[in-house]
């Protein structure tokens, strides 16, 4: 059975040349087109895609705003960003909207053949270039303290820092790393002088905020 497609892009001679090149699939068959986000919505809800390739600046309203509408309303829709965009606002608005899938515009169409079949089937593709700008904004967007633990630690004061957080006493830590109960002690006043930090927990709070412990 072949994934049917709505392609949505302000640019007719776009449309056009991209169906020929969708429909020349034995996988795919596009079942309709529109110009912008507002016609994406309504063809939608009559038309019951599979999957929509969606570009992201159009008038009357724009991709995001109609991918948001579409994942809200048709959920069974999927929604691949097809777009000239590599600006992270877009990239991570389409995605906040709902989108599984982004690619740019230059891409070849043996690319974009392999990300219908992805998202069409339920999982999300993004390609390196858009991966690696994702990365880019997740590690700009991490707050300094959260690395202090990697940075200032030793792995053996994590280990005990973890164990703390899990609820071990001195006891128990120095069972499990088969040193005294003394040398686990001396560790801690370590770890937290490092840290700044005064009581165990303040040391449990940090070390699940640092991603060293689940949350209870």
């Amino acid at each position: 059975m072949k994934t049917t497609i709505l392609l949505v892009d302000d640019h007719p001679i776009f449309r056009e040349g991209l169906r020929s090149l969708i429909d020349n699939c034995d996988t795919t068959v596009v079942v309709g087109e529109a110009g912008n986000g507002a016609e994406a919505v309504r063809l939608v809800g009559e038309l019951k895609p599979d999957l929509v390739i969606m570009d992201l600046t159009m008038p009357i309203m724009n991709g995001i705003d109609a991918t948001r509408e579409i994942t809200k309303n048709f959920p069974d829709t999927r929604v691949l960003a097809l777009s000239m965009e590599s600006d992270r606002f877009f990239v991570v608005e389409a995605l906040k909207a709902g989108a599984t899938g982004y690619l740019l515009k230059d891409t070849v169409f043996n690319e974009l053949s392999e990300a219908i079949s992805i998202v069409a089937g339920g999982d999300t593709y993004l390609p390196r270039k858009i991966s690696t700008l994702l990365v880019k904004e997740f590690l700009q967007c991490v707050p300094e303290d959260m690395t202090l633990v990697y940075q200032n630690l030793t792995p053996r004061e994590r280990q005990i820092l973890q164990l703390i957080a899990d609820g071990k006493c001195i006891k128990e830590i120095a069972h499990n790393l088969g040193v005294s109960n003394k040398t686990v002690e001396n560790q801690r006043q370590h770890i937290m002088h490092k840290l700044n930090l005064f009581t165990v927990a303040e040391l449990t709070k940090y070390a699940i905020r640092s991603g060293l412990s689940p949350l209870k």
